[in-house]
């Protein structure tokens, strides 16, 4: 492959093209297990390595909770490639191209090998890759693609009707993408409960959540919604430090419909230090928090609480 000199021209380069690498040979690794299956994943978005027009359809998929958001992944890593590689001179252009090219010809060359015992031509340039063997793992392990998260969402959608699974596909790439859009350490996009948390400064105080509905309806979460938590200590050590606790709602947001991703951004933007959420927990229940279009629907005081009307 051409070189590329620069290291701060490299370094983006090669990072999107292992994660290009691993979100798109992973999902072809490995076993589609929900109901007890030993089912394939599609394998339809490897052409999207080779061919722009494809790259559209990788967030228009319905398949399943991991496989769709091993797509987005895929997606963003292109396009974080186009960025890398807008400015840099043809030849290394070219070559990036014909490494994808090369990947997606072998990739596909293996796993119809694999499956349907084709063989593989002998080459010196050949790409080894086995079942359950990806191409790349890269940030050290599988973000988002091991088989803990497959795993996980796997049960997170067991019990979901077609049309409940469409929906909780859409709400994970809002979800995916308020993440990809904020530069903020105390934000954190929780997989298996859909949510994204924010939790600034000292830890024994508030934390915020951003809650998408739970396919099947689970923990009676049909709807989105933004909530204030406080931490409240269940265990102490014999010095006399919190060593177990767990989160209590204090005032609790529920939205009729999917807020956009520029409110939800905007909304952890501003939950950036306890103050602010202290200063949240005090709205009263039909009004607005500060600076944000969610209206509080619910306070809670202890295991009491008072809620809007129906």
């Amino acid at each position: 492959m051409t070189s590329v000199e620069s290291t701060a021209t490299a370094a983006p380069i090669v990072d999107a093209l292992n994660r290009i690498s691993a979100s798109a040979s992973v999902p072809v690794s490995v076993y589609d297990m929900r109901g007890r299956g030993f089912n394939d994943y599609p394998q339809k978005h490897l052409a999207a390595l080779t061919d722009r027009n494809m790259r559209a359809d990788l967030l228009e998929g319905t398949h399943s909770l991991w496989y769709e958001q091993a797509m987005w992944l895929l997606h963003e890593a292109l396009r974080d490639l186009d960025i890398a590689t807008a400015s840099v001179p043809t030849p290394i252009r070219t070559a990036v191209d014909s490494e994808l090219e090369t990947e997606t010809r072998w990739l596909r060359a293996a796993v119809a090998e694999y499956a349907e015992g084709f063989e593989v031509p002998e080459s010196e340039n050949r790409r080894n890759w086995d079942f359950g063997d990806p191409f790349v793992c890269f940030d050290g392990g599988l973000v988002g693609l091991g088989q803990r998260d497959r795993d996980l969402m796997d049960r997170l959608e067991a019990d979901a009707s077609g049309e409940e699974l469409q929906e909780a596909i859409i709400d994970l790439r809002t979800l995916l993408d308020v993440e990809a859009q904020i530069d903020i350490g105390d934000a954190q996009l929780q997989l298996e409960p859909l949510s994204i948390t924010a939790e600034p400064g000292d830890t024994d105080g508030y934390f915020l959540n951003v809650e998408a509905p739970l396919p099947g309806g689970k923990y009676n979460r049909v709807h989105w919604a933004v909530a204030v938590y406080r931490w409240e200590v269940d265990v102490w050590d014999e010095e006399g430090y919190p060593t177990g606790s767990h989160g209590e709602p204090v005032v609790h947001c529920t939205i009729a419909e999917r807020p956009s991703i520029t409110d939800i951004v905007a909304l952890l933007k501003l939950a950036t230090n306890q103050a602010q959420l202290a200063a949240w927990t005090q709205t009263p229940i039909g009004e607005k928090l500060a600076n944000t279009d969610f209206v509080v629907t619910k306070r809670y005081n202890d295991t009491e609480y008072h809620s809007c009307p129906e």
